[in-house]
């Protein structure tokens, strides 16, 4: 079996991004996930900056979609106007709602966008911060990191043609180049080793009581009778 399998890691020696990872929280995460889906979609996309980016990234914005283009969280288009504005259906009726009068916002993933942010090197904190809002860390942040980690395996797995189209994602919106990740630390790099070495473990069935990790527990247990 190639490969490294470090040892299990304690409190003390797990990588910060690791540790805050296992703590992670669903239910506290959401509504900052939402908090950052409304921005984009109410003011990060209409902004002159933000616009400029997408462009230069080769990435539409939900506006410019061609097929039900998403103009705010609402999911409601301009009024229209003009002689022939009466027959447009979306003029007389409102949002959508559940059977409980609440609205339903159209959802739009905001992974595409950390992708090509982090594979152009443009996932600095300020650019992120102009994208997603004041809660981007909490909201996105869990994605960006992962992201980041995706694209070193990316890169790892396979050649450079492949990553490309990896992570295009029409003929229309390829991405225009890549760079290697940006502003790296070595806690980074250390999780990333560790799930690649999971990886490379599942590779191998090497799972549940055949994990490297469980072999270092069965050893502390026998160590400490």
């Amino acid at each position: 079996m190639s490969g490294y399998y470090p040892p299990r890691p304690t409190s003390r020696d797990t990588p910060t991004s690791t540790r805050s990872f296992q703590q992670f929280d669903l239910l506290e995460w959401y509504p900052y996930y939402q908090s950052c889906q409304r921005y984009f979609l109410d003011y990060a996309q209409h902004d002159h900056n933000v616009r400029i980016v997408a462009a230069f990234i080769n990435i539409r914005l939900p506006f410019q979609w061609t097929d039900n283009p998403v103009i705010n969280s609402a999911g409601l288009l301009p009024a229209p106007t003009g002689p022939s504005s009466y027959n447009v259906p979306w003029q007389r009726h409102g949002p959508a709602t559940t059977p409980h009068g609440q609205p339903v916002h159209p959802f739009v993933s905001l992974v595409p966008y950390v992708q090509r942010l982090i594979v152009t090197s443009f996932d600095q904190d300020s650019i992120l911060h102009s994208f997603f809002g004041d809660d981007w860390r909490k909201g996105v942040g869990g994605f960006h990191e992962c992201e980041r980690r995706n694209y070193l395996f990316t890169a790892k797995s396979v050649e450079w043609s492949h990553v490309m189209s990896k992570y295009s994602i029409s003929p229309h919106e390829t991405v225009p180049y890549m760079k290697p990740l940006s502003n790296v630390k070595t806690a980074e790099i250390e999780a990333a080793e560790q799930y690649w070495s999971r990886w490379l473990a599942f590779q191998d069935w090497m799972v549940g009581p055949r994990a490297p990790e469980a072999h270092n527990v069965e050893d502390d247990e026998d160590a400490h009778p």
